[in-house]
C-alpha cells in the first residue's frame, strides 16, 4: 500500500513539475501580448507622399499626366486615413479620329487604409487594403473636322464644344505596398479598381478623359500611384 502511495505521489508530483514550466510559459506569453497590445500608441506618424508615376506617365505612352499629393496619418499602426489632392490634365489628338480632346483640372480623394500586416511592427513597411472616394468639376475643350451634312450636300457642319462643364466622382478600392528605403523616406505602389458612380453630360458630348479618374470608362483597372513619402519627423 505505502509503495502504491508513493508511486502516486511521484507520479502527481512530477506532473504538477512538469505543468508548472507551461502554466507559467502561457501566463508570460498572455502577459506579453496584453502589454504589447496595450502599449501601441494612437499616432504612429504622418506621411506626405509625391506620385511620381502620373508626373511621368507621358515617357510611357499616356495621354495624360498628373501631379499628386497625398497626406496619411497612421493610428495604431494598422488604420490609415488619407487624402490625396491632384491636378490632372489631358491635351492630345485621336490619329485615327483626328479628335482633339482638352482639359485639366484639379480632384481630390479621401479614404482609408487597412495596414494588414499591423501585427508585425518591426517590418520597415507595411502592405495595405483600402478604399477612396474621388471627386472633380472641370471643363474641356473638344473639336473635329468639320462634318458633311448627308441631306444638304456640299454643307458643314462644325464640331467644336468649348469650355464644357462637367463633373464626376467615383469610388476606388486599392491595395498597395510601403517601404522604408532610408531614414524617414519611403517608397510606395498601389494599384486601384476604379468605379464611375457619377457624371455630367451633355446632349452633344460627354467627357473623354476626368482628371484624376483617368478615360472616361464605367470602370477600369490601372496602376494608381508610384511615390516618394516622407515621415515627418513628430
Amino acid at each position: 500500500m505505502k509503495k502504491r502511495e508513493t508511486l502516486i505521489y511521484t507520479i502527481l508530483l512530477g506532473s504538477s513539475l512538469l505543468l508548472c514550466p507551461l502554466r507559467s510559459t502561457a501566463q508570460e506569453k498572455k502577459t506579453a501580448t496584453t502589454e504589447e497590445k496595450a502599449t501601441v500608441p494612437l499616432y504612429q506618424g504622418t506621411y506626405v507622399g509625391l506620385d511620381v508615376f502620373g508626373l511621368g506617365s507621358k515617357i510611357f505612352g499616356s495621354d495624360f499626366t498628373s501631379a499628386e499629393v497625398s497626406v496619411e496619418v497612421n493610428l495604431k499602426n494598422r488604420f490609415i486615413p488619407i487624402i490625396e489632392i491632384g491636378y490632372g490634365h489631358t491635351d492630345t489628338t485621336d490619329d485615327e479620329t483626328n479628335i482633339h480632346y482638352k482639359a485639366s483640372a484639379p480632384y481630390f480623394r479621401i479614404g482609408m487604409n487597412y495596414n494588414i500586416l499591423f501585427k508585425k511592427p518591426h517590418l520597415p513597411g507595411y502592405a495595405y487594403g483600402g478604399i477612396r472616394y474621388g471627386f472633380t468639376s472641370f471643363t474641356y475643350d473638344v473639336d473635329a473636322p468639320a462634318m458633311v451634312d448627308p441631306t444638304w450636300g456640299n454643307i458643314t457642319v462644325p464640331f467644336t464644344y468649348n469650355g464644357v462643364k462637367s463633373n464626376a466622382g467615383w469610388v476606388e478600392l486599392v491595395g498597395g505596398l510601403t517601404t522604408k528605403v532610408y531614414k524617414n523616406f519611403y517608397m510606395g505602389l498601389s494599384v486601384r479598381y476604379r468605379v464611375r458612380t457619377s457624371m455630367k453630360k451633355t446632349g452633344n458630348t460627354e467627357p473623354w478623359y476626368i482628371p484624376g479618374f483617368g478615360k472616361n470608362k464605367a470602370n477600369h483597372f490601372t496602376i494608381g500611384t508610384y511615390s516618394l513619402i516622407y515621415k515627418l519627423p513628430f
